[in-house]
């Protein structure tokens, strides 16, 4: 069995996905104008930034945000918080596999620019998908590629266009959720939604819900049922026909859609579960290793000790020991 590994050594452990044979490596560009929304990019940015973060220890995603400008330097927002940004150069005409267009009214000005139209209409055919948000739409129809849009995210075609209201509440929900879905295509529906929980935990749900493929929404809910379900009941042993009878699903097809939603097999997230425990017990109490094992259903101190050597190239000790010295 391959096992999950932890985000960290410290005491935040999170679920993340198996390390993958093949990693993410994605190039996302954010074009900014002067008056551009803080809000609306800054969100991009965020999302991108959190994936990493969540997926640092196994190396299963690298997400490479660039700011743009037409000639780089300093660009004002409209709260006149200035950012740092590159200029446009050949090095980014073989596309992009996110490109949003920021807002602002410096992006009507940047309409007639034909630097900027003609090095849009070179790199929009080479990019996933080309995001216009708010004013950044003028870009967009300069460039004469709007006829092209759609009204939703299709990985399978390249350069499609999705527009939303120039309000700045609505800029913010929707550059999350454009973001958001390449994060869901490339690391799996359980690393969105932690990443949507975390900047957005009013609207989390609702996120999710749009993020989610269509029609899934009731076998989601008894994935989930049946992943809470492995938390709770953690410290016993379990199978996975156990946990498909949660679910009340065919074995067959339990594995298939918990991988799908949960980004992971279910022996992964339970083992994963089973580590998060590890780590609180062996940080908050003065259990001896082998009734850390015991309690947390991992069996015995030998094979947790093996699991924490493989994955942290440390003994159930020393962690225990760091995480404490990290902790004062």
């Amino acid at each position: 069995m391959t096992y999950a590994t932890l985000v960290s050594t410290g005491t935040n452990c999170f679920h993340v996905p198996k390390q993958i044979s093949k990693p993410v490596n994605r190039q996302i560009g954010i074009v900014l104008f002067e008056g551009f929304s803080l809000l609306g990019a800054g969100i991009v940015v965020e999302v991108f930034h959190l994936a990493n973060e969540l997926c640092a220890a196994n190396e299963a995603a690298s997400y490479s945000v660039r700011l743009l400008s037409v000639d780089g330097g300093r660009v004002a927002c409209s709260s006149s918080v200035r950012v740092w940004t590159d200029g446009f150069d050949v090095r980014h005409y073989g596309g992009f596999d996110a490109l949003f267009i920021a807002g602002g009214q410096g992006a009507y000005n940047a309409a007639c620019d034909e630097r900027l139209v003609g090095w849009l209409r070179i790199v929009y055919p080479k990019s996933d998908v080309v995001k216009a948000i708010a004013e950044g739409r003028a870009l967009v129809d300069a460039a004469g590629i709007a006829a092209q849009r759609t009204p939703s995210y299709s990985p399978q075609r390249a350069g499609a266009i999705q527009h939303e209201s120039a309000t700045e509440s609505g800029d913010r929900y929707e550059s999350i959720k454009s973001a958001l879905t390449l994060v869901k295509r490339d690391l799996g529906l359980s690393v969105a939604r932690q990443i949507a929980e975390r900047l957005m935990p009013g609207a989390s749900g609702k996120l999710m819900s749009v993020i989610s493929d269509a029609g899934a929404t009731r076998v989601g809910d008894k994935i989930r049922a049946s992943a809470q379900w492995l938390e709770e009941n953690c410290e016993r042993p379990i199978s996975v026909i156990d946990a498909a009878q949660v679910a009340a699903m065919s074995e067959r097809n339990f594995l298939r859609r918990f991988k799908l939603e949960m980004g992971s097999t279910p022996s992964e997230y339970l083992l994963q579960v089973r580590l998060d425990m590890t780590c609180r017990l062996l940080t908050e109490t003065e259990l001896p290793v082998d009734k850390v094992a015991r309690r947390s259903g991992m069996g015995s101190g030998d094979r947790l000790a093996k699991i924490f050597r493989k994955r942290l190239s440390i003994s159930p000790s020393e962690y225990r020991a760091r995480s404490r010295s990290e902790a004062i």
